[in-house]
């Protein structure tokens, strides 16, 4: 039986974002997964409370952060890996195939500073790698689809999912974003519920969908594979990609979407300063209609 890691979990309502603190209780070495730095678009006022008081709880329990792990980069919160890191000198991993996200939206936000190399992070995890926190073993699984270089880390008999699979009740992650792909979803999460069905299996998002009163982050395969409204068994690829493809469409842009990607594909960095100190973000125009007349 693969170890069990302790796992506690931090929900960000601002974002709907689940953080977690995954450690092995017999060495108390621990990694921090998809960690939320609070961000107010109107003010411009980026703070660090949420992840202060995760810290905080590390500290408490006598924990060392190894790793910083990303799922991928983020278009709905802004990572707080910088800040992890400075405090506990833990090294950032994303998957390898950040390079294809940095190259989609270097030009977008002229972000000459950034080489779309995959350089802004301390490790980029290749599928099936292996790592260690502590005596428990970590596995990378490849999980495009969401975007391209989505990956989920599978920690003992846990797996952080990332953005691919939401709890039963509300399905899966979009595919309508640059580089993303329905297909390519699809396959990735039948490869997470190919796992055994004991596996406990942790969400990045919960959007407490009509009928459900709280929020919830934790599944098994077991659950998924019978009751998932999108893509529990039987639901074929076509279906899928066919309902996605609709729901998609209906879809809103998350609310820190521009700030997000030029922050969390550079791991977490602003952009650099200018002469006297200020940092910006970019914010693209997209011009329609008579707008484009007067722009």
């Amino acid at each position: 039986m693969p170890q069990a890691p302790s796992v506690r979990a931090f929900f960000d309502e601002p974002t709907n974002t689940i953080t977690y603190i995954v450690s092995d209780p017999a060495t108390k070495r621990a990694a921090i997964v998809d960690p939320v730095l609070d961000y107010d678009p109107a003010s411009g006022v980026a703070e660090s409370h949420s992840i202060d008081a995760i810290l905080a709880e590390a500290a408490r329990e006598g924990l060392t952060i190894d790793w910083v792990l990303e799922t991928h980069a983020h278009a709905d919160h802004l990572t707080a890996a910088q800040i992890v890191k400075a405090a506990t000198g833990a090294k950032i991993g994303i998957g390898e195939h950040i390079d294809k996200v940095q190259k989609i939206f270097k030009p977008v936000f002229g972000a000459e500073d950034v080489k779309a190399d995959g350089g802004c992070f301390d490790h980029l995890f290749q599928d099936g790698e292996r790592f260690k926190i502590g005596e428990l073993e970590g596995e990378t699984i490849y999980t495009p689809g969401h975007t391209p270089a989505d990956v989920a880390y599978k920690i003992g008999d846990a797996v952080f999912v990332g953005d691919t699979l939401f709890m039963p009740d509300y399905g899966t992650a979009r595919a309508d974003f640059p580089g993303g792909d329905a297909h390519a979803l699809y396959r990735s999460i039948r490869r997470i519920l190919s796992l055994p069905p004991q596996t406990r299996l942790f969400m990045c998002h919960d959007y407490k969908p009509p009928g459900r009163e709280f929020y919830a982050w934790e599944t098994t395969v077991a659950e998924q594979r019978a009751k998932n409204v999108q893509i529990k068994d039987g639901v074929s690829e076509e279906d899928f990609v066919s309902g996605r493809h609709k729901r998609d469409h209906e879809l809103a842009a998350p609310r820190l979407l521009l700030p997000s990607i030029q922050v969390n594909i550079r791991a977490g960095k602003f952009p650099p300063p200018r002469g006297d100190g200020a940092r910006f973000l970019s914010i693209p125009v997209k011009f329609k209609g008579a707008a484009a007349q007067a722009g």
